[in-house]
């Protein structure tokens, strides 16, 4: 099983290499329908290294919301959950953010601070990091920088 787990890595690290500038750009990004692809930043829990990572995200109420099924293994995931001050680019432009997780290690309702509409989707997402997916909340914050 380790062979079939590097043979995942490096196909999504060649797929990353190869896609993440042209969407970091603004190609795909979600504009005039709710789902696209960003570009989320985040800093390595244990290196400390920026690390950018495409993401499929969908838009609700100013919001984006991204996911993997790769919860146990996305990196990404764990480095938010260890900083949830992040950054993501949308339309060619970096954006700064706040992210709430949704993963198997989180419980209890979404912060009321979030729309109604974002707490429902909360919600209906939940049941899904069950079965291993991992979801993330991205509350935008003003400004470019960390």
């Amino acid at each position: 099983m380790p062979e079939l787990r590097s043979v995942e890595v490096e196909f999504f690290r060649m797929l990353n290499h190869v896609v993440e500038p042209r969407i970091r750009a603004g190609f795909g990004s979600p504009r005039f329908t709710p789902g696209g692809f960003i570009v989320l930043e985040t800093r390595g829990r244990k290196s400390g290294r920026l690390s950018r990572t495409p993401l499929a995200a969908t838009r609700i109420q100013g919001h984006l919301v991204v996911g993997t099924f790769r919860a146990g293994r996305s990196q990404w995931v764990k480095n938010l959950s260890a900083d949830p001050d992040t950054r993501f680019w949308l339309g060619g432009r970096l954006r700064r953010a706040r992210a709430f997780l949704i993963d198997p290690s989180t419980t209890g309702p979404a912060p009321r601070s979030l729309p109604a509409a974002l707490r429902w989707a909360v919600s209906f997402l939940r049941p899904y990091t069950k079965a291993g997916w991992a979801f993330a909340v991205l509350a935008p914050r003003s400004g470019a920088g960390r």
